[in-house]
């Protein structure tokens, strides 16, 4: 069975003046995703900025999660590391905490073959038992995880059960899909290709888009899952022009000023990330109006 089917969150950090986390910020997102039919809370990942984190801040933000959450949805703890140890000693410690699942990057900067990948990966598997979710997301990191390794490793080790897939490479999707005869938990990275993935066996997204419409992403998984492909597929057709303008620059910059403009401020972006443009924010205003979003 699959961690979660439908809309993951990949949700942001909300950070206080001081740059510190702002637990009762986090603590209401967490309700708010809860009662909009978010389908799982992705914390710590990209979105959640991360690569800015102390190893304590990152776990004590796993840990709250998991304790705010109380079960309503699954909570996936963002694990990964270019260091194999420290994901390791994340991944053991997010488990401790009931993560119900792991997301785990692929090494960044030091990079790895695929030798390297599959022993990355195979040693934390090693280490726990909560079941991994592999990123791949080279245009991050510079280190794909090409089809045969992924499907090695699904097929080679019990708790590794999925990937999130943020190639932008529907053939490699396809492929992937193809060498596991589709026995994979197979998650859109990309908001635009949610219904491309979901095609070929997806069993959803962890999303940016979420953090803002959390039910219109739901349900462009729910349509698909219940027969409704014209329906999903209209659904991501009309979210385009927002998602574009979610990533008009880096995320999360633009996501957390959307936030901010709904009247959901979660404080600002731990350096080098910079505050959106203004520019960019007239016109991600301009999006969120067109898609039905009320701003504050």
């Amino acid at each position: 069975m699959a961690i979660f089917e439908g809309a993951g969150v990949a949700i942001v950090t909300p950070f206080k003046s001081d740059e510190s986390i702002d637990y009762d910020r986090l603590d209401e997102l967490i309700d708010f995703h809860c009662e909009n039919g978010t389908d799982s809370i992705i914390i710590c990942g990209t979105t959640g900025e991360s690569a800015t984190m102390t190893e304590e801040e990152h776990l004590e933000c796993v840990k709250f999660t998991i304790e705010r959450t109380k079960g309503r949805i699954p909570v996936i703890a963002g694990t990964g590391s270019n260091c194999t140890r420290t994901a390791i000693e994340m991944s053991k410690e997010a488990e401790e905490y009931g993560a119900d699942g792991l997301l785990l990057v692929t090494p960044y900067y030091n990079k790895a073959t695929q030798a390297g990948l599959a022993g990355h990966y195979t040693a934390v598997a090693k280490e726990v038992k909560t079941p991994i979710i592999m990123y791949s997301v080279a245009s991050r990191t510079g280190c794909n995880i090409e089809p045969a390794t992924v499907a090695a490793l699904v097929n080679g080790v019990d708790n590794i059960v999925g990937i999130k897939e943020a190639s932008g490479n529907i053939g490699q999707v396809a492929r992937i899909m193809a060498l596991t005869d589709g026995n994979i938990d197979l998650y859109s990275g990309n908001d635009d290709q949610i219904v491309p993935l979901l095609s070929l066996g997806g069993r959803g997204v962890i999303s940016v888009l979420s953090n803002v419409a959390p039910r219109q992403t739901h349900d462009i998984c729910a349509k698909y899952f219940e027969g409704d492909v014209k329906g999903s597929a209209r659904m991501q057709l009309e979210a385009l022009p927002l998602i574009e303008q979610l990533f008009c620059e880096v995320n999360p910059i633009p996501v957390k000023k959307a936030m901010q403009l709904m009247g959901m401020d979660c404080g600002g972006l731990r350096m080098p990330l910079t505050e959106l443009t203004k520019e960019h924010e007239a016109s991600l205003a301009k999006a969120m109006k067109d898609y039905g979003i009320t701003l504050a």
